[in-house]
């Protein structure tokens, strides 16, 4: 096992890297920007090196200073979290050049995962199910007509190596293909460096399904089941649960027997995640695969009881996988509440500022993952989450039920936050009811306005 790891990352998820390096007796090396100097994780690491300024691609996406940051504390390896550079192939390539581990999948992996088009045709060898569409980046405008006319609107518009929802775009028809072919463009550029994009037949009101995998380098491959990511504003999630309410034992069956297919297929090593679109028949088609963490992850854990983090650590440090696809049972049901600083009732506007005072819920069955203490300032450079709110419990319904007292117990005064918003949300009838779809939010926020 690795003595001492970098963590490439800020906020809560370098805090639960932090926690899980604790549990295996791994020193922990933070890094942060001058912005976060007074930040969680640059808190609580056993150490912790500035690597830059405020802004983000002069600190958290500075691959010389991370590096340089590891070399000079003695790591063995660096940790990338999500988001940033955790899917950057040429970080991980880096990384191994100078000697350390990358805890993730190889550059070469997620090079051929990240690129949507080499990922399509993949899942297509390894027999996995993909919507009707291009077999590779549309070269022009041009081609972009004749591959919707062939297709058949409506569809939809993605970055090649786009995700987070960025670089994404639906045409209903020939008179909205310009516009859309050209903001999911620009939006890709100014997101990934990579204009290209690929189309696909556009799925009406799909469910977003998703399988954890974990793959190690001895050829094992395990899925932890699925989690459940439909309530999406502008395809960014706010709720997840684990397992969905609307995936048949068969239907669970034969999604997670693709995933697996499709990462052994690409000799996937680290965790993982495949996304589907599954429709209201319970047809599914491939989606992306994320080659990293998740942020989600948490509601997995809970109804696994898989330390998903850890499993990560020692997969790099070239152990296999602690368990067999036979231990894995799922116990009760997760619900997991992402937490942001933003005002819902002015566009989710992001409202950065001091926090003047917190409560945190807490409890049987209530976690949170979060890096946020009274009196710490959220910064205006970072993503506005600031904590996600977790409840595991023996239903779907007493999930529910807890996790609306405990965003009723959640209290941040002094920034706006969507805690009021998500409480609204879990005690909305259909998402009660488990009916909801990848447009019910857009549904529901049409209906307020209404009112």
């Amino acid at each position: 096992m690795f003595q001492k790891v970098l963590i490439a990352n800020r906020g809560e998820i370098a805090v639960r890297i932090i926690q899980a390096c604790r549990d295996l007796g791994i020193i922990s090396v933070a890094v942060y920007s001058e912005a976060d100097r007074e930040a969680l994780h640059a808190q609580i690491a056993d150490e912790a090196v500035c690597i830059g300024p405020a802004r983000a691609a002069d600190s958290y996406l500075n691959m010389d200073n991370i590096i340089s940051a590891a070399l000079a504390s003695g790591c063995q390896a660096i940790h990338p979290g999500f988001g940033f550079l955790s899917e950057n192939p040429d970080f991980a390539e880096r990384i191994t050049q100078a000697g350390l581990a990358f805890i993730g999948p190889t550059a070469a992996t997620i090079r051929l995962m990240g690129d949507k088009s080499e990922a399509k045709r993949n899942a297509i060898a390894a027999g996995v199910p993909v919507a009707l569409g291009t077999d590779g980046p549309l070269r022009d405008f041009d081609e972009a007509i004749s591959a919707a006319e062939r297709i058949g609107y409506p569809v939809m518009l993605k970055a090649a190596s786009g995700g987070g929802g960025k670089g994404i775009r639906v045409a209903e028809s020939v008179k909205d293909l310009k516009d859309a072919y050209d903001s999911a463009a620009a939006e890709a550029i100014a997101n990934f460096g990579d204009g290209r994009l690929y189309m696909e037949k556009y799925i009406h009101n799909p469910r977003h399904i998703e399988v954890q995998i974990l793959g190690d380098n001895y050829g094992n491959v395990v899925h932890l089941f699925e989690r459940e990511c439909s309530v999406q504003r502008r395809h960014q999630k706010l709720i997840e649960e684990c397992p969905s309410a609307f995936v048949t034992p068969e239907l669970r069956e034969k999604m997670t027997s693709a995933a697996v297919a499709l990462a052994k297929r690409v000799g996937y090593r680290s965790a993982g995640t495949i996304e589907f679109l599954v429709d209201n028949d319970r047809n599914f088609y491939f989606c992306e695969m994320n080659t990293r963490i998740q942020v989600e992850h948490p509601v997995t854990e809970q109804v696994t009881g898989v330390d998903l983090v850890c499993e990560q650590l020692r997969i790099a440090a070239g152990e296999p996988i602690s368990f067999k696809q036979e231990d894995l049972v799922m116990r009760g049901h997760a619900i997991e509440c992402r937490i942001n600083a933003e005002n819902p009732d002015e566009d989710f506007r992001p409202c950065p500022g001091k926090i003047q005072a917190l409560h945190m819920p807490g409890g049987p069955g209530v976690r949170i993952d979060s890096a946020i203490y009274q009196g710490y300032t959220i910064s205006p450079y970072y993503d506005s989450m600031i904590a996600k709110l977790i409840v595991h419990a023996p239903t779907r319904k007493e999930a529910i039920q807890k996790m609306r007292w405990a965003l009723s117990e959640f209290i941040v005064e002094g920034i706006d936050t969507n805690i009021d918003f998500q409480l609204r949300l879990i005690k909305n009838k259909d998402f009660e009811a488990g009916t909801y779809d990848n447009a019910f939010l857009t549904r529901w926020l049409e209906a307020e306005k209404k009112k």
